[in-house]
């Protein structure tokens, strides 16, 4: 374990002293506190059941209304889209202002994002074709396959947003949110079809991604406009869930008539403007924790798989599911129905196994997300994730990058 500690230490010492004295250490940490934010949320509030014969996806929210608050916490996804913003918009005017083209700078952006979903979706073709073969039930391989393939969407429009980020960068975030409002006063006032809630997929995430184009251009460099946004956002969305008839939860609940999050209701939207401004806010404190060398080394290497560990976190959950029918089929926590306070407890203990589960899965696959380890015979600027502006130290030809190269230039 003193070795273990020891050699740790190190490498948390040698990304410290490899990352550019430029670079945003904060932007990086709301990024890996808004993907594990997801990620626990995930476990928490998604459970696969044995109930029916059969597994079957239910919720602790169907179950426990009075948890709906946990969704508060957990539901992270306006702070990833608000670094998105800020990442694309920069990088963007960095890529013109160094002569490269839109198609270029394009291309690096999407190539990590997408390369990692190859792996998951041929992985799971071959599964789920096997447990069919195998005399699996075509229901519980649809359920699972519907829990794999559900954070999909979220790229999708992350995706898009960042190919029209010349289009939209400096659009003025109130447009967006107007869109929302009117296609929900639409939806639920006036008895518009539901088919045009889907308009919000794209509106409804343009909100924080414009508000991060606007924190690039320094609109947030003073404390004020964030605290307005928290302020009015999270008043807003109290009285939208007080009187306006909008769910408590911020995220799906299977059976419930009305999701805040699919598509994202002005609620949600409401809800992700607090949550911008309180990223905001917290700004400087983050920059301060991130200067000592532990914490920003974790942060760090989250950064680095961060599509790696988004993208298979469900299938950690399931494949410890899995295994543990091995056991047993109402093991507490992970078979059982969510609808006490034991469940809760229980899942609680899971939560370990889940992410040991999900490191076997990061040590798989991580490489489809980082790509080659060795640098081109021609050196080269450090490649730049997003808005981190530096160059960085040349490597000979063919020599392999450090752990602590690899994790500070992604």
């Amino acid at each position: 374990m003193r070795k273990l500690r020891a050699r740790w230490t190190g490498l948390a010492e040698a990304v410290d002293r490899a990352t550019p004295r430029d670079r945003d250490r904060a932007v990086d940490a709301l990024r890996a506190f808004a993907i594990l934010g997801v990620v626990l949320g995930h476990w928490l509030v998604t459970a696969l059941t044995t109930a029916d014969g059969g597994l079957s996806n239910t919720s602790p929210l169907a179950h426990m209304s009075w948890l709906a608050p946990v969704s508060w916490v957990f539901q992270t996804l306006a702070v990833f889209f608000l670094v998105g913003g800020h990442v694309a918009a920069r990088g963007y005017a960095t890529a013109r202002a160094r002569g490269n083209s839109y198609r270029t700078w394009i291309g690096q952006r999407l190539g990590r994002l997408f390369r990692p979903v190859a792996a998951v979706l041929t992985l799971w073709a071959v599964v789920a074709g096997g447990m069919l073969i195998g005399g699996v039930e075509l229901d519980t391989v649809q359920t699972l396959v519907r829990l794999v393939l559900s954070p999909l969407w979220f790229l999708l429009v992350f995706a898009a947003l960042t190919a029209a980020t010349p289009l939209v960068a400096r659009m003025n975030p109130l447009w967006p949110l107007a869109v929302v409002a009117g296609i929900d006063l639409w939806r639920f006032g006036l008895g518009g079809p539901e088919w045009a809630g889907w308009i919000n997929v794209a509106a409804g995430w343009l909100v924080p991604y414009t508000l991060g184009a606007a924190w690039s251009r320094g609109a947030f460099a003073r404390r004020g406009p964030a605290l307005l946004l928290l302020a009015a956002g999270g008043a807003s969305t109290v009285a939208l869930v007080l009187w306006g008839g909008y769910p408590a939860s911020m995220v799906g609940v299977p059976g419930a008539a009305i999701s805040n999050l699919n598509p994202p209701t002005l609620a949600a939207v409401a809800f992700g403007l607090a949550q911008c401004g309180l990223a905001l806010l917290v700004r400087e404190p983050l920059a301060r924790a991130m200067r000592r060398p532990a914490a920003w080394a974790k942060v760090a290497l989250v950064n680095l798989s961060a599509m790696t560990i988004f993208l298979w976190h469900q299938t950690a959950m399931m494949a410890v599911t899995a295994v543990g029918l091995l056991l047993s089929t109402d093991l507490p926590g992970l078979h059982t129905v969510p609808d006490s306070g034991g469940w809760i407890a229980a899942r609680l203990l899971w939560l370990p196994v889940f992410a040991a589960a999900l490191t076997l899965c990061w040590a798989a696959f991580r490489t489809y997300e980082q790509g080659r380890r060795t640098e081109s015979r021609t050196p080269r600027r450090s490649p730049v994730r997003g808005s981190h502006t530096h160059t960085g130290s040349r490597v000979p030809a063919r020599t392999r990058v450090t752990p602590a190269q690899e994790i500070t230039h992604a």
